[in-house]
């Protein structure tokens, strides 16, 4: 029953892994920038959302504010920052320190408003019931799945079925085919960032009513999501939201035989084993030399 109950935990841990890295994959596959602030934008969303219980604001309202300050933060790091630098011609190198900066920018602000501490939101949906002898779950549990497989359905449908989510697809092979066929590169790459910013909040909101969140948790999701999107496949989202789910059930089962502190190693080391053994990843293309 242990190893049950370490499963589903891993489940719905999983379940937050894969909307991130889904949103961290859908920015890199249509952009091809590497969004090392992906995990800033989990950070401003979780403690927006935060902020705004604690000053009465009901949760739909503090939803809808976590979801603009993320997706604000990701169109402006697209225009404030990454546009600038490809219209220099800048490096793969100056994307990355630029982004890595504007993590720590963010990492110190929150500090200032809110402490370098753990904060969580106590709420009846994290309290657990014995579903089965020895078996607890909390409701918790069934809003996360729930809302990762709606929503990656719903991303998914928008991607293959509209004109919008058609030109996605295209944007990182071919912009200037978009553009005989009416449409805007620079509004794609928009709709990339929006769209992949706010697949981080689900799993923010998740976070600051079950583990709880601290300013340097944009680090820890940041290489979550770029793990999930190497073993996954580059770029893919499919294998992104796969790889997440993997990782957190990975997590969680490893401590059935090894302390908690390996927990978060145990990903990594999934990581390393499809690095040496199917680079391409899950859903990845491998490429001949």
């Amino acid at each position: 029953m242990l190893l049950l109950q370490l499963f589903l935990s891993g489940l719905q841990t999983g379940a937050i892994y894969a909307l991130t890295a889904a949103g961290f994959a859908l920015i890199f596959g249509a952009t091809r920038i590497f969004h090392v602030a992906h995990g800033a934008a989990f950070a401003l969303a979780g403690y927006a959302f935060l902020a705004s219980t604690e000053a009465g604001l009901p949760w739909p309202l503090g939803i809808l504010l976590a979801l603009a300050l993320a997706m604000g933060f990701g169109l402006f790091m697209d225009a404030a920052i990454y546009r600038p630098i490809q219209r220099h011609e800048g490096s793969f190198f100056t994307v990355f320190v630029a982004a890595f900066g504007m993590s720590i920018v963010v990492q110190s602000l929150i500090e200032l408003g809110f402490g370098r501490g753990f904060v969580v939101l106590s709420t009846p949906l994290t309290r657990a019931r014995e579903v089965l002898p020895g078996l607890y779950l909390a409701d918790v549990f069934w809003v996360a799945l729930g809302t990762a497989l709606l929503l990656f359905a719903a991303v998914t449908l928008f991607l293959e079925r509209s004109r919008a989510g058609t030109g996605l697809r295209a944007l990182s092979e071919n912009p200037e085919l978009l553009r005989a066929f009416g449409l805007s590169s620079r509004r794609l790459s928009m709709l990339a960032f929006a769209l992949g910013s706010a697949l981080v909040v689900p799993g923010a909101v998740l976070t600051a009513i079950t583990s709880g969140l601290q300013p340097a948790i944009a680090a820890q999701v940041m290489l979550v999501s770029l793990a999930a999107a190497v073993v996954g496949g580059i770029g893919s989202l499919r294998g992104a939201a796969l790889a997440g789910l993997l990782l957190g059930v990975v997590e969680n089962l490893v401590i059935a035989v090894l302390d908690t502190q390996w927990s978060a190693a145990a990903g990594f080391v999934v990581l390393f084993a499809f690095i040496l053994f199917r680079p391409s990843g899950l859903f990845g293309q491998a490429v001949a030399r």
